[in-house]
């Protein structure tokens, strides 16, 4: 038996900017968690079978030529744990390692009673799927290896995601992220497989831990609108193509993003709050230029109130619902109270929520 726990996240600055190739995120993995357990199976019945309480039911799968195939009906949408299967079923055979008959079980407090919280479920499933396997196969994959296994999973669903959280779920803690191009990430992999694909360059990619603001409080608030960020990638996608705002948005991103990353690094605490503004603003004219409606009405107000009370705020990820984020500066637990109060008034729910500071794995 293996068992694998993937942190969710949380941007801190960098969203939408990130999706373009070589651009940089700054984001911490928090401490709720997609957990993965993987036994061995028995191959009379499925090669695979997948029990989630995201995807309810059980779901059976055989084996077809590298696909995992349904056996029966399957329940709920399942399209991210097959890829990540099938991705290392492939790293295993490749390595010379057997793919045996396994059950897996994902257990997860990413979301309540089916509803998301916005903090990168469908990241950690993948990233938990692909450590509880590869640990059940007997392969020992690093933290880069981890990821890029993950990222080739993902983009064999959507090639739009930027991977920032994926490399969150796997890195843990704060970390600086730069974005690989995915279309070239995905073509390498069809071109020399799975194995040397993992062991190649890619272009753009980086990943660096980052030091936690030793001064500042993190609070997090949702707003109770869940939202979808492959639509709003898609707005802004359909948006590049006719404005070339787009790329002055994206540099100034990247500024905001190197400077706070410099400011997390000597542990300014005023540095850090001044770039979570400052991201707080780029996102605000791209969302007036673009309409594709990244402030809501409740992340607005989550961000007023945070600012009345000298919290530097902004939504985090994609906007249109789902969280926001707040940092105040110190450890004054009575401020963090007030604002945890004028949230609940607003309609607002704080998270409870810590920096997830290790990798994942926990087996």
């Amino acid at each position: 038996m293996s068992r694998w726990r993937a942190p969710g996240k949380l941007f801190i600055a960098g969203e939408y900017a990130v999706v373009e190739p070589g651009c940089k995120a700054v984001l911490a993995a928090v401490d709720r968690y997609v957990t993965v357990t993987a036994t061995a199976g028995d191959r009379r019945r499925a090669d695979i079978t997948v029990r989630s309480d995201i995807a309810f039911g059980t779901t059976r799968f055989e084996r077809y030529d590298g696909v995992l195939r349904p056996v029966g009906s399957v329940g709920g949408e399942l399209g991210r744990v097959v890829a990540a299967i099938e991705i290392v079923d492939r790293w295993a055979i490749e390595s010379g390692h057997p793919v045996p008959a396994v059950e897996v079980v994902i257990d997860s407090t990413l979301h309540e009673g089916g509803t998301k919280f916005g903090l990168g479920s469908s990241a950690a499933v993948i990233v938990a799927v692909i450590g509880s396997l590869a640990a059940c196969y007997g392969l020992r994959p690093t933290p880069m290896q981890l990821f890029r296994l993950a990222l080739l999973a993902a983009v064999r669903v959507d090639s739009r995601g930027s991977g920032a959280d994926l490399a969150a779920s796997t890195f843990g803690g704060w970390i600086a992220y730069h974005s690989p191009d995915r279309d070239a990430v995905r073509a390498l992999h069809d071109r020399v497989g799975v194995r040397e694909a993992v062991s190649a360059p890619w272009p753009g990619l980086a990943v660096r831990r980052l030091p936690q603001p030793g001064l500042a409080t993190l609070a997090v608030g949702w707003t109770g609108t869940p939202a979808s960020t492959a639509g709003q990638i898609a707005r802004a996608d359909a948006w590049d193509h006719a404005e070339a705002h787009y790329a002055a948005f994206r540099h100034d991103s990247e500024r905001c993003c190197t400077a706070l990353e410099s400011a997390l690094r000597i542990d300014d605490t005023a540095g850090v709050l001044a770039q979570i503004r400052r991201s707080r603003r780029l996102l605000r004219e791209l969302d007036v230029a673009t309409g594709i409606g990244i402030f809501t009405k409740r992340l607005s107000t989550l961000c007023a109130t945070a600012e009345e009370l000298g919290a530097a705020a902004k939504p985090s990820g994609a906007g249109g619902g789902d969280c926001g984020i707040a940092l105040l500066a110190g450890a004054d637990r009575a401020r963090a109270a007030e604002l945890n109060d004028r949230w609940r008034v607003a309609g607002i729910r704080q998270l409870p929520l810590e920096v997830a500071n290790l990798e994942g794995g926990f087996r």
